[in-house]
């Protein structure tokens, strides 16, 4: 018999589960995959979710345990532990666009309902912890703070309301929101990140659209401070968020 103990994670960058197999045909050399798994943990750090497997074959391959459990169909075998690492470390940043699916799955949003809520999300973390949720650069267009992947994903979607889409390869039709959720929770501080996103829809996703455009449109809030209605559009910068952001919240 080979055994075989296999160490898998979902690498949402590729869209799909990656895995390491250790196999012996007599006894497996757990002090080499333990080494391997701290060394995962210290690269990609302690939240990062992988799951360890243990499953005996009577002929060694990785076809054979895809064979006897088709849990591990569609895995993709990953050589060393270094490419392990790189592929998950993708995961550990966010993009806008990550947040809008997840916010998506809670609340009913038009496409500029949708910009707002995601931007008051990452103005409330970044301001609660110094800290960016995400990489996109936000502008300040005519209604409001804009975040460029989501307006690169909805920008002709009109003022109907937005589909409910999670287009990951952890799709589950029962619970549609748990793909979206478990890509946040993949990235750095994705607990915190989770936590303060689901705080921030807490406060606003009751208000519509236009009541959250008023928000991001009084005196001294970071939109106006970035010089909108300008011809160009201006980047909304962290300092300023950090700086006028408490002008447009809510208790």
């Amino acid at each position: 018999m080979v055994k075989h103990f296999i160490v898998m994670a979902s690498a949402y960058s590729i869209g799909k589960r990656i895995a390491l197999d250790y196999f012996e045909e007599d006894i497996l050399q757990m002090d080499i995959i333990k080494k391997d798994i701290d060394y995962i943990l210290e690269k990609c750090g302690k939240q990062v979710p992988i799951s360890t497997h243990f499953i005996q074959t009577e002929l060694s391959g990785w076809d054979q345990v895809v064979k006897l459990d088709k849990f591990f169909e569609k895995v993709e075998l990953i050589d060393t532990k270094e490419k392990f690492v790189e592929i998950l470390l993708k995961d550990r940043t966010l993009k806008g666009i990550d947040v809008a699916k997840y916010i998506l799955t809670k609340v009913p949003c038009t496409h500029l309902k949708l910009e707002k809520l995601v931007y008051m999300c990452y103005a409330d973390y970044l301001c609660e912890t110094q800290s960016k949720l995400f990489e996109d650069k936000i502008f300040a267009y005519r209604l409001g703070p804009v975040i460029e992947s989501v307006y690169e994903k909805y920008k002709k979607s009109g003022l109907d309301c937005l589909e409910v889409e999670d287009d990951t390869f952890m799709y589950d039709e029962t619970t549609k929101k748990m793909p979206s959720r478990s890509r946040i929770l993949s990235a750095e501080d994705g607990l915190k990140k989770l936590i303060s996103i689901d705080k921030t829809l807490e406060k606003y996703s009751k208000y519509s659209a236009s009541e959250l455009v008023d928000m991001t449109h009084q005196t001294d809030t970071p939109w106006s401070q970035a010089g909108a209605g300008s011809m160009a559009y201006k980047i909304i910068e962290d300092d300023l968020i950090m700086k006028y952001h408490q002008y447009e919240q809510v208790d």
